[in-house]
């Protein structure tokens, strides 16, 4: 498949067409990725034998923080970077082309929520402001300007401002996204709770230190409590990756078409499982064009029989074996 019909049929993917579509994806980066081809070589994959998901292999994500994960060459137009604490090494995504990611990231907000216009939309997410090249808030940056509204913005720590904007839009009942990083959503509502009948909260994870780590039901029991929501949203989302999941409530998450999670086996990080079940996640975001669309995870979770799926937590041993093989 030519690489312009191949950009064409990303977004456009119907499930019927998805794994062939991967394949084409696979073939592509396996030509054009040097550090994935290497990867892929070293444990023995073979791309002439690759028929279908089960055969494709998973660059583990640390690779992100080691080496330049390029399709093709090319200076990149935009990089984002993971966070992290003194002395570690963050992850880098080296983006070609912006305008795929902001079509990814528009395209599923749409097909999830409607359009941005919809929404006066708030970002809580001060820790992620605080430096430079994060997915995150260039997501959330282009989703407030694409809504238009007057009072959508940024807040870092003006909790009382953002408390009289929400309260003004709820006597107004204007339809209202509250997204930010779980800490200060926490933070917050502790603050100042109130009765939010307008608008969603969605949180992105995130505690990085600053409270304690909270299982997801806690953390969403406590911003339902505080802001008396039947549910609180969630999106799931990282540097590595140009697509987001989201979930409605429950901690039940749901990819867009051109992105799909299965699973690994904890004790095997070469296995892959396409059938629903328990184990470590892997993901597939054909958005990831220019980088790489097969992603071992350090997320152990559920993937049920409907394509939804759950995340666990983080694995005990983060570090996948197997990554040694490419020492560079």
């Amino acid at each position: 498949m030519e690489l312009e019909t191949l950009k064409e049929s990303l977004f456009a993917v119907e499930p019927a067409e998805f794994e062939a579509l991967a394949k084409e994806v696979f073939l592509f980066q396996y030509q054009h990725n040097e550090i994935y081809r290497r990867y892929a070589d070293a444990i023995g994959c073979k791309a002439a034998a690759v028929t279908g998901l089960q055969d494709i292999p998973f660059l583990p994500i640390r690779f992100f923080k080691t080496h330049e994960v390029i399709t093709t060459a090319f200076e990149p137009e935009v990089y984002f970077e993971s966070s992290g604490t003194t002395g570690t090494v963050n992850s880098k995504h080296l983006v070609k082309d912006a305008a795929l990611y902001t079509e990814s990231f528009t395209s599923a907000f749409e097909l999830f929520y409607g359009p941005a216009t919809d929404f006066c939309i708030l970002g809580l997410l001060p820790s992620y402001l605080e430096r430079g090249h994060s997915s995150l808030v260039f997501m959330v940056d282009q989703l407030i300007r694409d809504s238009g509204h007057p009072q959508s913005g940024f807040y870092l720590q003006d909790f009382e401002s953002l408390a009289q904007t929400l309260q003004q839009l709820e006597e107004r009942g204007q339809k209202t996204l509250l997204i930010g990083v779980t800490y200060a959503l926490l933070d917050f509502a502790e603050q100042f709770p109130r009765a939010l009948q307008h608008t969603i909260v969605m949180e992105t994870g995130g505690m990085k230190g600053r409270r304690r780590e909270l299982i997801r039901a806690e953390v969403h029991d406590r911003l339902q409590q505080h802001f008396g929501t039947a549910a609180v949203h969630s999106e799931y989302g990282m540097t590595e990756l140009l697509s987001q999941a989201y979930s409605k409530g429950a901690g039940i998450f749901d990819t867009p078409p051109w992105m799909r999670m299965v699973l690994r086996e904890e004790e095997d990080p070469l296995s892959v499982i396409t059938r629903p079940g328990r184990g470590v996640l892997n993901v597939i975001d054909l958005a990831n064009l220019y980088s790489c669309s097969f992603i071992a995870t350090d997320d152990l979770g559920i993937v049920h029989a409907n394509g939804t799926f759950e995340v666990l937590g983080r694995r005990d041993n983060s570090d996948i074996r197997g990554c040694s093989l490419l020492a560079l």
